[in-house]
């Protein structure tokens, strides 16, 4: 199959006739037509049957489908970078980061930056580290923010801050006389814990802190993100262990954190793409972040 029959193909899955596809696509219905019939000519079996006015797939087109997905999806790729190749460079920054930093550590510091370039276009979002990884390979961001260090050989890695790792807990979990003092991990030892999903970074890296802990802590409760796990302590549900710039940004009406002892180190990382020169006005903007990371952590 060629390009142009994958696309008449999926427009018609999509719409279910050829005049519906011919719209999507902004073509004439003959054009739809012809296409559609090279296809079918050339492959040796039809594509589509009409029942009751309609176009079905026939069995061997839904056994082409999930093949067909997988070029499409690479085509949208193609199209992307293409996209962002095309974009002038020093007109504008992009920058990605997981949602803990996006929500505590970014916003103050982009208005910071932006008071030295006003006029600078600047683009933010917000996705876990795997996926910002891709994004930056894929140019479609300029900077990633993370706590994953990721050692791809594609791309250069900063270290804008180093802290460790807290735990939260509901209102009332310690006694006032402890409270300001950090927390033994021994203490932690069969512990009921609201935990992250095995598949982020962070988990897998707390996980090999506490495997010595004789019994392990319980996970009892299992989020997806960091954000989620403060907002379950501070409803009341108990204890996690958590990174410091989700833990600081907990209302203390409702929560308490603690340090631990031994302390469980964790860094903030800057991702950029390896072999390009990042543009100019990033160097400021990475030393914003360093120096409001390093302060969010003095308050530990």
């Amino acid at each position: 199959m060629r390009l142009r029959h994958i696309e008449i193909f999926q427009a018609i899955r999509q719409t279910g006739s050829i005049s519906a596809a011919a719209q999507l696509l902004h073509v004439s219905q003959p054009a739809v037509t012809k296409v559609l019939q090279h296809a079918e000519l050339q492959l040796g079996f039809a594509l589509f049957l009409r029942v009751r006015g309609k176009l079905q797939p026939t069995p061997e087109a839904l056994a082409l489908e999930s093949e067909v997905e997988k070029v499409t999806t690479s085509l949208q790729g193609v199209r992307r970078l293409a996209n962002s190749l095309r974009r002038e460079p020093g007109q504008s920054i992009r920058i990605g980061a997981i949602p803990t930093l996006a929500l505590s550590l970014l916003p103050p510091s982009i208005l910071e930056w932006k008071r030295d370039y006003p006029d600078m276009a600047c683009e933010l979002s917000s996705d876990h580290s795997r996926e910002l990884v891709q994004k930056l390979l894929m140019r479609e961001i300029d900077l990633a923010l993370t706590l994953n260090f990721s050692g791809h050989p594609g791309l250069t890695t900063q270290v804008l801050a180093n802290g460790v790792l807290v735990a939260l807990a509901s209102k009332g979990y310690w006694p006032d006389a402890e409270r300001h003092q950090p927390l033994p991990l021994a203490e932690l030892a069969g512990a009921p814990l609201i935990g992250l999903s095995s598949a982020d970074p962070l988990a897998a890296k707390l996980g090999s802190y506490l495997e010595n802990i004789d019994p392990p802590p319980r996970v009892t409760i299992s989020v997806q993100t960091y954000s989620l796990a403060r907002a379950m302590v501070e409803s009341g549900a108990g204890l996690t262990v958590i990174d410091p710039f989700t833990a600081l940004g907990a209302s203390t009406a409702t929560t308490q954190i603690r340090t631990l002892t031994p302390p469980l180190p964790i860094t903030l990382y800057a991702l950029t793409r390896a072999n390009e020169p990042p543009p100019h006005m990033l160097a400021k903007l990475l030393e914003i972040f360093g120096n409001r990371a390093c302060k969010l952590l003095d308050r530990l």
